[in-house]
Protein backbone atom coordinates (compact mmCIF):
# COMPACT_ATOMS: atom_id res chain seq x y z
CA UNK A 1 0.00 0.00 0.00
CA UNK A 2 1.78 3.48 -1.34
CA UNK A 3 -1.41 5.92 0.07
CA UNK A 4 -0.84 6.54 3.78
CA UNK A 5 -3.83 8.71 4.03
CA UNK A 6 -6.66 5.59 4.56
CA UNK A 7 -8.27 4.94 7.54
CA UNK A 8 -6.76 4.43 10.89
CA UNK A 9 -8.56 1.95 13.28
CA UNK A 10 -7.88 1.45 16.76
CA UNK A 11 -7.58 -1.90 18.31
CA UNK A 12 -7.91 -2.16 22.47
CA UNK A 13 -7.41 -5.49 24.11
CA UNK A 14 -9.64 -5.06 26.81
CA UNK A 15 -10.28 -9.37 27.52
CA UNK A 16 -7.26 -9.65 30.23
CA UNK A 17 -8.35 -10.17 33.87
CA UNK A 18 -5.96 -7.83 35.68
CA UNK A 19 -5.22 -10.26 38.52
CA UNK A 20 -2.32 -7.77 39.83
CA UNK A 21 -4.63 -4.92 40.08
CA UNK A 22 -6.70 -6.68 42.93
CA UNK A 23 -9.71 -6.18 41.96
CA UNK A 24 -12.72 -8.56 40.74
CA UNK A 25 -13.47 -7.21 37.83
CA UNK A 26 -11.53 -7.44 34.17
CA UNK A 27 -9.31 -4.66 34.57
CA UNK A 28 -10.80 -2.27 31.64
CA UNK A 29 -13.90 -2.57 33.34
CA UNK A 30 -12.75 -1.13 36.68
CA UNK A 31 -14.16 2.69 37.26
CA UNK A 32 -12.20 5.78 37.45
CA UNK A 33 -14.59 8.79 38.94
CA UNK A 34 -17.50 6.88 37.81
CA UNK A 35 -16.04 5.75 34.26
CA UNK A 36 -14.78 2.52 33.46
CA UNK A 37 -11.22 2.72 31.91
CA UNK A 38 -12.26 1.39 28.50
CA UNK A 39 -14.75 3.95 28.80
CA UNK A 40 -12.03 6.52 28.89
CA UNK A 41 -9.32 5.13 26.84
CA UNK A 42 -12.11 4.70 23.78
CA UNK A 43 -13.54 8.30 23.70
CA UNK A 44 -9.58 9.64 23.75
CA UNK A 45 -8.54 7.23 20.68
CA UNK A 46 -11.93 8.92 18.67
CA UNK A 47 -12.12 12.07 20.25
CA UNK A 48 -7.95 13.00 19.19
CA UNK A 49 -9.28 13.09 15.57
CA UNK A 50 -7.28 10.61 14.45
CA UNK A 51 -9.13 7.50 14.57
CA UNK A 52 -11.53 6.22 12.76
CA UNK A 53 -13.38 3.58 14.74
CA UNK A 54 -12.17 1.51 17.31
CA UNK A 55 -12.19 -2.67 18.41
CA UNK A 56 -12.84 -3.34 21.42
CA UNK A 57 -11.82 -6.70 22.42
CA UNK A 58 -13.82 -8.46 25.44
CA UNK A 59 -13.75 -11.24 27.08
CA UNK A 60 -16.34 -14.23 25.32
CA UNK A 61 -18.75 -13.82 27.55
CA UNK A 62 -18.78 -9.71 27.09
CA UNK A 63 -18.97 -10.27 23.31
CA UNK A 64 -22.25 -9.88 22.85
CA UNK A 65 -22.77 -6.63 24.62
CA UNK A 66 -24.08 -3.50 22.54
CA UNK A 67 -21.60 -1.61 22.20
CA UNK A 68 -23.69 1.76 24.16
CA UNK A 69 -23.47 -0.43 27.30
CA UNK A 70 -19.39 -0.04 27.23
CA UNK A 71 -18.94 2.87 25.97
CA UNK A 72 -20.93 6.26 25.64
CA UNK A 73 -22.97 7.76 22.78
CA UNK A 74 -22.30 9.15 20.42
CA UNK A 75 -18.67 7.52 20.54
CA UNK A 76 -20.33 4.05 20.89
CA UNK A 77 -21.62 4.45 17.51
CA UNK A 78 -17.87 4.21 16.16
CA UNK A 79 -17.35 1.05 18.10
CA UNK A 80 -17.19 -2.97 17.10
CA UNK A 81 -17.13 -5.20 20.22
CA UNK A 82 -15.73 -8.44 19.62
CA UNK A 83 -14.46 -11.34 21.24
CA UNK A 84 -11.00 -11.92 22.47
CA UNK A 85 -8.51 -14.90 23.53
CA UNK A 86 -6.75 -16.34 25.98
CA UNK A 87 -3.65 -14.10 25.68
CA UNK A 88 -2.96 -10.51 24.47
CA UNK A 89 -1.76 -11.51 21.37
CA UNK A 90 -4.73 -13.79 20.00
CA UNK A 91 -6.81 -10.35 21.27
CA UNK A 92 -4.87 -8.28 18.24
CA UNK A 93 -5.15 -10.81 16.07
CA UNK A 94 -8.84 -10.93 16.88
CA UNK A 95 -9.05 -7.15 15.83
CA UNK A 96 -7.20 -7.52 13.02
CA UNK A 97 -9.58 -9.67 11.86
CA UNK A 98 -12.07 -6.89 12.04
CA UNK A 99 -10.28 -3.99 11.22
CA UNK A 100 -12.02 -3.85 7.69
CA UNK A 101 -10.24 -1.28 5.53
CA UNK A 102 -7.48 0.20 8.17
CA UNK A 103 -4.52 1.41 6.06
CA UNK A 104 -3.42 1.15 10.25
CA UNK A 105 -4.17 0.31 12.99
CA UNK A 106 -3.22 1.92 16.75
CA UNK A 107 -3.11 -1.03 19.00
CA UNK A 108 -3.90 1.10 22.68
CA UNK A 109 -4.06 -0.61 26.82
CA UNK A 110 -7.52 0.41 27.99
CA UNK A 111 -4.94 0.88 31.34
CA UNK A 112 -3.66 3.83 30.24
CA UNK A 113 -6.50 6.03 30.47
CA UNK A 114 -5.15 9.44 30.90
CA UNK A 115 -3.29 9.39 27.46
CA UNK A 116 -3.19 12.92 26.01
CA UNK A 117 -4.60 13.10 22.60
CA UNK A 118 -1.31 14.53 21.40
CA UNK A 119 0.14 10.96 21.56
CA UNK A 120 -2.53 9.86 19.15
CA UNK A 121 -1.55 12.52 16.83
CA UNK A 122 2.03 12.16 17.08
CA UNK A 123 2.16 8.05 16.36
CA UNK A 124 -0.26 9.01 13.37
CA UNK A 125 1.40 12.00 12.27
CA UNK A 126 4.61 9.60 11.78
CA UNK A 127 2.75 7.24 10.00
CA UNK A 128 1.29 9.35 7.59
CA UNK A 129 5.40 10.65 7.23
CA UNK A 130 6.24 7.20 5.99
CA UNK A 131 7.26 5.09 9.16
CA UNK A 132 5.37 1.32 8.97
CA UNK A 133 5.72 0.66 13.01
CA UNK A 134 5.56 3.50 15.48
CA UNK A 135 6.01 3.48 19.04
CA UNK A 136 5.89 6.68 22.29
CA UNK A 137 8.81 6.50 24.58
CA UNK A 138 10.06 8.06 27.69
CA UNK A 139 13.61 8.25 29.16
CA UNK A 140 14.67 6.03 31.48
CA UNK A 141 15.34 7.29 34.75
CA UNK A 142 15.98 4.61 37.07
CA UNK A 143 19.37 2.84 37.34
CA UNK A 144 18.44 -0.99 35.45
CA UNK A 145 20.51 -3.72 36.09
CA UNK A 146 20.64 -6.80 34.70
CA UNK A 147 20.62 -10.46 36.93
CA UNK A 148 21.09 -13.93 36.24
CA UNK A 149 18.74 -16.60 37.67
CA UNK A 150 20.06 -16.32 41.00
CA UNK A 151 19.58 -12.99 41.53
CA UNK A 152 23.12 -11.80 41.11
CA UNK A 153 23.98 -8.68 39.12
CA UNK A 154 25.67 -8.94 35.37
CA UNK A 155 25.55 -5.90 34.10
CA UNK A 156 24.71 -1.99 34.44
CA UNK A 157 22.88 -1.21 30.66
CA UNK A 158 23.64 2.48 29.49
CA UNK A 159 20.64 4.24 30.81
CA UNK A 160 21.00 6.88 27.87
CA UNK A 161 20.11 4.14 25.69
CA UNK A 162 17.45 2.54 26.99
CA UNK A 163 13.33 3.61 26.81
CA UNK A 164 10.17 3.04 28.57
CA UNK A 165 7.51 2.14 26.06
CA UNK A 166 3.51 2.96 26.41
CA UNK A 167 0.90 2.87 23.74
CA UNK A 168 -0.67 3.80 21.45
CA UNK A 169 1.72 1.79 18.90
CA UNK A 170 0.66 2.53 15.17
CA UNK A 171 1.29 0.27 12.39
CA UNK A 172 1.04 -0.73 8.65
CA UNK A 173 -1.82 -3.04 9.50
CA UNK A 174 -0.50 -5.70 6.79
CA UNK A 175 3.07 -5.20 8.61
CA UNK A 176 1.41 -6.12 12.32
CA UNK A 177 -0.50 -9.15 10.88
CA UNK A 178 2.34 -10.94 9.44
CA UNK A 179 4.26 -10.30 12.53
CA UNK A 180 1.74 -11.94 14.43
CA UNK A 181 1.64 -15.13 13.03
CA UNK A 182 4.16 -16.26 15.48
CA UNK A 183 3.85 -14.53 18.73
CA UNK A 184 6.37 -16.16 20.53
CA UNK A 185 7.05 -14.43 24.33
CA UNK A 186 6.94 -10.81 23.33
CA UNK A 187 5.47 -8.41 25.24
CA UNK A 188 3.85 -6.04 23.25
CA UNK A 189 3.29 -5.43 19.56
CA UNK A 190 6.57 -3.74 18.37
CA UNK A 191 8.34 -6.67 19.66
CA UNK A 192 6.73 -8.80 16.75
CA UNK A 193 7.81 -6.37 14.30
CA UNK A 194 11.14 -6.16 15.06
CA UNK A 195 11.62 -10.07 15.16
CA UNK A 196 11.14 -9.36 11.39
CA UNK A 197 13.87 -7.29 11.10
CA UNK A 198 11.70 -4.49 10.37
CA UNK A 199 12.39 -0.64 11.98
CA UNK A 200 10.73 0.53 14.57
CA UNK A 201 10.38 4.35 14.85
CA UNK A 202 9.84 6.30 18.18
CA UNK A 203 8.29 9.22 19.15
CA UNK A 204 7.62 11.32 22.85
CA UNK A 205 5.50 9.34 24.73
CA UNK A 206 3.89 11.47 28.02
CA UNK A 207 4.43 10.32 31.73
CA UNK A 208 0.39 10.20 31.77
CA UNK A 209 0.16 7.47 29.78
CA UNK A 210 1.06 5.58 32.50
CA UNK A 211 -0.24 2.33 32.99
CA UNK A 212 -2.64 1.01 35.38
CA UNK A 213 -1.14 -2.12 36.69
CA UNK A 214 -1.25 -2.68 40.36
CA UNK A 215 -3.29 -1.34 43.48
CA UNK A 216 -0.82 1.85 43.59
CA UNK A 217 -1.32 3.08 39.97
CA UNK A 218 -5.14 2.94 40.51
CA UNK A 219 -4.68 5.49 43.44
CA UNK A 220 -2.50 7.42 41.74
CA UNK A 221 -4.90 7.85 38.68
CA UNK A 222 -7.97 8.77 40.77
CA UNK A 223 -5.89 11.31 42.52
CA UNK A 224 -4.99 13.04 39.27
CA UNK A 225 -8.70 13.26 38.38
CA UNK A 226 -9.93 14.34 41.43
CA UNK A 227 -7.00 17.20 41.17
CA UNK A 228 -8.09 17.76 37.58
CA UNK A 229 -6.54 15.85 34.99
CA UNK A 230 -9.17 14.67 32.52
CA UNK A 231 -9.78 13.25 29.14
CA UNK A 232 -9.86 14.86 26.18
CA UNK A 233 -13.76 14.84 25.67
CA UNK A 234 -13.92 16.22 29.46
CA UNK A 235 -11.66 19.29 28.67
Amino acid sequence: MNDRNGPVVGIIPAAGRGVRLGEELPKAFVELDGRTMLDRAVEAMLDSGEVDRVVVVVPPELAATPPAELVRPPFSERVLVVAGGAERADSVRAGLACAGDARFVLVHDAARVLTPPEMFTRVVAELRRGSDAVIPVLPVTDTIKSVDAEGAVTGTPDRATLRAVQTPQGFDVALLARANTDVGDATDDAGLVERLGERVDTVAGDPLAFKITTPLDLVLARALLTAGVRTAEEH
